[in-house]
């Protein structure tokens, strides 16, 4: 019978009253509240409410369990729930294993939800820039050579899906190819270009095999860039790589060196050149000139030959003479009627009446050198005699 049905009298089986009579309504109990709520949760699950004793009702030990189990239950639940909710960043990717089977698509940045034991979620970075460096690899050349050699590749994740289900080790799937396309290149390449100047095209051959060996393994992974950090050979023989090293520096310094030197006398040798043909043509334009001039001279020359022969001849006669004893600083002269021999010392004449290193001034001072001449000269006797006095009217006397 509940507490509150009619006869019952408040026999103290009120819950609230926790068990006082008279009346008297204190605060509720707060076990009993618990006891009475258990009680409430078991008879939902079917657990029973236990045998009645004198009109009340007994709780036994496998209601106690049964609610803890219940109230365990409801806990694990929750936190199962919880467990669910993931966050996927912005440079990442999410594979979701359901039972082992890869889902439709790959998860986007964001929250999600998957249910927990139920679906596996594989988190993989698809930006990040990851670098694997392969050092002190001693590797046979083609030519029968060691070196040692140090190579980094760099990476990234393109498919997050390959890379999580195809292989089941991609780092370790990498390494063995990166392994043996070092040793391929490396092998098909002489010691000196690899030393030198070959480095660069060995490494694009190494990643393009090496992305090739990652294709066909699908691991997901792209090969972003290999580089030849140091190759070098062993340290046995290097004093005498080092050597070579230093001669085939020497050599190339010379090299430089002289085409420097070419670079520097070819235009020079080019521009003698050219002034030596420039200069060529200008004699030639002169030469013509000059040869065109005394030609035409000549013919004028002749026309006034033809008019007077005489006067012609005298005056010829006279600018011979006057060309000649120009390029002579001495003038021996033969006068008539005697044995002696006139000396003219030309230079210091004209030292006292010209500046130094000058013979012939103005005409006035080729006539006073006439006039000191006179007294030794024969006189105009004959029909060839020199006028004396045209001495001045030609060209001038140099010393």
């Amino acid at each position: 019978m509940a507490w509150n049905e009619p006869g019952n009298n408040g026999n103290g089986n009120d819950p609230w009253g926790g068990g006082r009579r008279g009346g008297d309504q204190g605060p509720p109990d707060i076990d009993e509240v618990i006891k009475n709520l258990t009680k409430k949760v078991n008879g939902l699950f079917g657990s029973g409410s236990g045998r009645s004793n004198g009109g009340g009702t007994s709780q036994g030990p496998g209601n106690m369990s049964g609610g803890l189990l219940v109230g365990l239950v409801a806990v694990g639940a929750i936190i199962w729930g919880f467990m669910g909710f993931y966050v996927v960043d912005e440079a990442e990717r999410g594979v979701v294993l359901r039972f082992g089977e890869v889902q439709d698509a790959t998860v986007a940045p964001g929250l999600h939800w998957n249910p927990p034991v139920v679906d596996e979620v594989n988190l993989v970075n698809v930006s990040q820039l990851n670098a694997k460096t392969y050092e002190n690899r001693a590797m046979l050349t083609t030519d029968e050579n060691i070196i040692d050699i140090d190579v980094t590749v760099q990476y990234v994740i393109q498919d997050p899906v390959n890379y999580v289900i195809a292989v089941q080790d991609p780092e370790r799937s990498l390494d063995n190819a990166a392994e043996s396309a070092i040793r391929h290149e490396v092998g098909s390449n002489f010691m000196d270009q690899i030393l030198t100047t070959g480095r660069e095209q060995m490494a694009a051959a190494v990643q393009d095999r090496l992305q090739e060996y990652m294709d066909n393994y699908n691991t997901g992974i792209r090969v972003a860039r290999v580089n030849v950090v140091q190759a070098q050979p062993p340290d046995a023989v290097r004093p005498a790589f080092d050597d070579v090293i230093r001669a085939r520096e020497d050599e190339q310094r010379a090299q430089n060196q002289a085409q420097q030197y070419a670079n520097q006398r070819i235009p020079e040798a080019r521009g003698e050149a050219q002034r030596q043909i420039e200069q060529a043509n200008a004699y030639k334009q002169q030469a013509i000139a000059q040869a065109e001039g005394e030609a035409s001279r000549f013919d004028q020359l002749l026309i006034e030959y033809q008019k007077a022969p005489e006067v012609t001849r005298q005056r010829l006669y006279i600018e011979s003479l006057q060309d000649v004893m120009t390029a002579s600083s001495k003038i021996m002269i033969d006068v008539e009627g005697g044995n002696n021999m006139l000396y003219v010392p030309l230079d210091k004449i004209m030292e006292q009446n010209a500046t130094a290193g000058r013979l012939g001034g103005t005409t006035q001072d080729l006539r006073d050198l006439a006039n000191q001449l006179a007294p030794f000269l024969p006189g105009p006797s004959t029909a060839n005699s020199v006028d004396r006095t045209r001495l001045g009217s030609g060209r001038g006397v140099r010393p």
